[in-house]
C-alpha cells in the first residue's frame, strides 16, 4: 500500500513539474514590451531593435481588401528570402499594433496563415527577419466592423 501511495505522489510531482516547465522555459523569450507597445514603430523597435525595414518583393502578404468583420481577418505570409529567422505582423491602427511574431527554425517552411483582429481600417505590415537584414511588405485592409 505504501509503495502505491509513493508512486502516486511521485507521479503527481512529476506532472506538476512538467506542466510548469514550458512556462518557465518560454517566459524569457516572450517579447512583452513589444506586444505591450501602443505605437507600431515602437513595437517594431522593441521587437527587432529598429523600425527600419527594406521593402521586398520576395514576401507575399495575402489579406482581404475589405474585411466585413474585424474580429476574424484572414492573413497569410510566405517568403522566398533565404534563411528567414522570424515573421511578424504589425497592424498600425490597432490598440496593440504587434499582432503576432513567429520565430522560425531552419527546417520550417517560411509560410504561415492565421486570423487576426483589426480595430479599424489600417495598413498591415509583414516583417521578415533574415541573417541579411529586416525586410517587409504591407497592404491596406478596409474594416467595416471593428473587431478589437
Amino acid at each position: 500500500m505504501k509503495l502505491h501511495r509513493r508512486l502516486i505522489v511521485k507521479g503527481t510531482l512529476a506532472f506538476l513539474a512538467l506542466t510548469g516547465l514550458p512556462k518557465a522555459l518560454f517566459a524569457g523569450a516572450w517579447p512583452q514590451k513589444a506586444f505591450a507597445s501602443k505605437v507600431a514603430n515602437e513595437a517594431l523597435i522593441n521587437l527587432l531593435g529598429t523600425d527600419q525595414t527594406t521593402p521586398s518583393d520576395k514576401i507575399t502578404l495575402i489579406t482581404p481588401l475589405v474585411a466585413e468583420d474585424g474580429s476574424v481577418v484572414p492573413v497569410s505570409v510566405r517568403t522566398s528570402l533565404p534563411n528567414p529567422l522570424s515573421i511578424s505582423i504589425v497592424v498600425e491602427n490597432n490598440p496593440r499594433p504587434l499582432v503576432i511574431s513567429f520565430d522560425l527554425t531552419p527546417a520550417a517552411l517560411p509560410e504561415i496563415a492565421f486570423r487576426i483582429k483589426m480595430a479599424k481600417t489600417s495598413r498591415v505590415l509583414a516583417a521578415v527577419v533574415t541573417d541579411q537584414g529586416i525586410f517587409s511588405t504591407a497592404s491596406e485592409v478596409k474594416v467595416t466592423i471593428g473587431g478589437c
